[in-house]
């Protein structure tokens, strides 16, 4: 590397990290001792060994059953490892065993389809999916995650963006198109079936509707719903609509307190993406630890004891959290604590974790000018006393910064 990034033809990455640091935009990296419910951080180590010091309760986890620390699935990673640390090669050569297998029944059956398919993680679930279908018109939810973002460019589509869970600006856009293009172009609709950041749902029923009107396929990405709705399922299966939608798509790294990520529908649809999605062609299998870890966790998760436990700590600190006068959206288990300012969400995200509450302050460009907020994520296995500190760290650290 040259001595000087400035010059010549390299790249000035001081520069454009004081830029970040400037915009309140520069991340650092917070080491975790364990993921559970209650933690043990260290300092950003950058290149070092990090040092566990405090330990902070953990309201800023996707592992929303807690299911990573349990101790049956650990045993199922432990029996994965009697297959294979890692894969070894891509699936289509040797990389297929039948730790994958077995998973991709489980999901099958779970989402109601023919089949599924394990790729490496949610992500190039999405972008292989979506650029191995090549659609000609692809109509995206304006809040979609980046993951769809980027198989929308990957797949070099014409790509129109309806307002967000809106339907009849979807069916807007749709009728438009349909006057200005070609009969024969294949239109695809996409969306989250719950918002990572606004803590809402996907209208699907009526999204559906619309996508029928107009003979487009629908592909959902059920992220932070897979192990949480519909038996385990997600969103497409408490409401019904597993006849509707064409393309379900998840992850195994939430809920299901593993890695990976899936496709699920009918054979056609798994049979080409094994063929075409370069995600998964050139890519190593999904390492046999995970695999059998993500299909015990499903298991659990279906028998819907952790999900209860989950909804009544939901309930409790939507109702504590409103009760003391902030504004809390969404319907599931994000809560998104809305703050406004995103020098006022910063600093109340601070002050939580000087009461050892770790809970994320989101701003832009995450999230719209004006939404800055604390995104709030309980997990299965928090008692009663955690969730109660939490709410208690909030009221505190809220009239420490003049919100409350």
């Amino acid at each position: 590397m040259a001595d000087d990034a400035t010059t010549g033809r390299g790249f000035d990455l001081d520069r454009r990290l004081r830029e970040r640091e400037r915009a309140n935009l520069r991340r650092q990296l917070d080491p975790a001792a364990t993921v559970e419910a209650r933690a043990r951080f260290a300092e950003d180590p950058k290149g070092s060994a990090p040092t566990f010091e405090t330990e902070r309760l953990v309201f800023a986890s996707n592992n929303y059953l807690g299911l990573a620390t349990d101790d049956r699935v650990r045993r199922a990673a432990e029996r994965g490892v009697s297959v294979g640390t890692g894969a070894g090669a891509s699936r289509l050569i040797t990389g297929d065993t039948g730790l994958h297998r077995g998973l991709e029944r489980d999901l099958a059956a779970c989402k109601r389809a023919d089949r599924a398919l394990v790729f490496s993680s949610g992500y190039a679930a999405n972008v292989g999916t979506i650029a191995a279908l090549s659609p000609d018109v692809i109509f995206s939810d304006e809040l979609n995650h980046a993951s769809i973002i980027d198989g929308c460019r990957l797949a070099d589509a014409a790509t129109v963006v309806y307002d967000h869970c809106d339907p009849d600006d979807l069916r807007d856009r749709m009728a438009a198109r349909e006057r200005a293009g070609s009969d024969d172009e294949a239109w695809l609709v996409v969306t989250d079936t719950v918002f990572s950041m606004d803590g809402d749902v996907a209208p699907l029923a009526e999204l559906c509707a619309v996508a029928d009107a107009f003979g487009a396929w629908v592909m959902v990405d059920e992220a932070h719903a897979t192990g949480v709705f519909g038996d385990g399922g997600g969103i497409v299966q408490r409401e019904g609509l597993t006849d509707r939608v064409e393309i379900q798509l998840g992850t195994l790294s939430k809920a299901l307190a593993s890695q990976g990520g899936y496709v699920a529908g009918d054979e056609t649809l798994v049979e080409y993406l094994l063929n075409a999605a370069r995600s998964f062609v050139f890519s190593t299998g999904l390492a046999p630890p995970a695999a059998a870890a993500a299909r015990e966790a499903l298991r659990i998760a279906r028998e819907g004891e952790r999900t209860a436990r989950l909804w009544a700590h939901v309930e409790t600190l939507r109702d504590g959290l409103e009760a003391m006068g902030y504004e809390v959206w969404g319907q599931t288990q994000i809560l998104p604590v809305v703050v406004g300012d995103r020098r006022v969400a910063l600093e109340l995200g601070e002050r939580l974790r000087e009461r050892d509450v770790v809970a994320t302050p989101i701003r832009p460009p995450t999230v719209p000018d004006g939404t800055s907020r604390i995104r709030v994520t309980p997990t299965a296995t928090h008692t009663d006393a955690e969730i109660r500190a939490c709410l208690d760290a909030f009221e505190a650290a809220g009239r420490e910064v003049g919100l409350l």
